[in-house]
C-alpha cells in the first residue's frame, strides 16, 4: 500500500545514541517501502553549521543519502542553520517553513509548528533575530569552538526560562491554526514542536478539519503515515 511518512523532533545528539539507533532502524524498515519521507524539523538537538565535524552528522548524512525514496526536510527551531552543504551530501530536499502537499487526493499543510505558539513571546523574539540573514552569516563566521559555547549558553538560558513558564504557553494559538488552514484551503495540518502527539478536530468556517501533532522521540519513536485510505499515528520502541 502506498504511504508517505512524517516525523519530527528526534533531537539527535551524541548523548542519546538509542534515539539515533532507533532512527536508523526506522529508515531501514518503515521508510524502506514508503513513497516519501518528510522530516518536519528538529532532526538534531542543535546545529551550529554544516562545517561542524560532529561524527553523528556524517553518520546521518551517509544513511540518508542511501535512501531510495525522496527525503524532504523543513527546519525546526533547533536545526534552523542546517544548510545546503548538508542537504547536498545527504540528498535531502530543503523545503520552506510552510508547505502544502497534494497527497492521495488530500491537501495537507506541513510545518514545524513553532510559529503557531504565539504566546511564547521570549522565543518568538529570539526567532526573529536568528532568522535574519546577517545574523546567521555573522554566527557562522565564528570559530567552531566559539559557536559551540554560544549554543550551549543559549540552550541553558532557554531551559531555565522554560522551567518557569506555564505549559500552555508552549501550545498553539487556536485562532492562528484556523486562519492558516483557511488561507491555504487545507483540511489537514501536520506539525511537531509541541511534543504533544494528538489529533485535534477543528472547525474552519463550518468545515471539519484535522490538526495532527507529531510526538518527539524519547523512549518511543513517533510518526504519521498518510495513505489513500487513511491517516494514522504509529509508535514504536527505540
Amino acid at each position: 500500500m502506498s504511504k508517505t511518512l512524517f516525523i519530527a523532533d528526534l533531537h539527535l545528539c551524541n548523548e542519546k545514541p538509542e534515539i539515533t539507533s532507533g532512527f536508523l532502524n526506522f529508515l531501514y524498515s518503515e521508510a524502506k517501502n514508503a513513497d516519501a519521507l518528510y522530516i518536519l524539523g528538529d532532526l538534531f538537538e542543535s546545529w551550529i553549521g554544516d562545517d561542524d565535524p560532529n561524527p553523528l552528522h556524517t553518520t546521518i548524512a551517509n544513511v540518508l543519502c542511501q535512501l531510495t525514496i525522496p527525503c524532504n526536510f523543513l527546519h525546526g527551531n533547533r536545526d534552523l542553520l542546517l544548510g545546503k552543504h548538508f542537504a547536498r551530501i545527504s540528498r535531502i530536499n530543503l523545503m520552506p517553513e510552510e508547505q502544502v502537499l497534494e497527497l492521495y487526493g488530500r491537501r495537507i499543510l506541513i510545518m514545524h509548528g513553532d510559529t503557531l505558539c504565539t504566546r511564547d513571546i521570549f522565543y518568538l523574539r529570539y526567532r526573529k533575530i536568528i532568522k535574519k540573514r546577517w545574523f546567521q552569516n555573522l554566527f557562522l563566521s565564528l570559530p567552531i569552538h566559539i559557536r559551540q559555547k554560544i549554543a550551549l549558553k543559549v540552550r541553558t538560558i532557554s531551559k531555565n526560562e522554560n522551567a518557569h513558564k506555564d505549559v500552555e504557553i508552549f501550545d498553539v494559538n487556536p485562532k492562528l491554526v484556523i486562519d492558516l488552514m483557511f488561507h491555504y484551503n487545507v483540511r489537514v495540518l501536520i506539525h511537531g514542536h509541541t511534543h504533544r502527539p494528538a489529533v485535534h478536530k477543528v472547525s474552519v468556517h463550518g468545515q471539519s478539519v484535522q490538526r495532527l501533532v507529531l510526538g518527539d522521540w524519547n523512549k518511543n519513536g513517533s510518526a504519521i503515515t498518510v495513505s489513500r485510505n487513511d491517516i494514522q499515528f504509529i509508535s514504536f520502541p527505540l
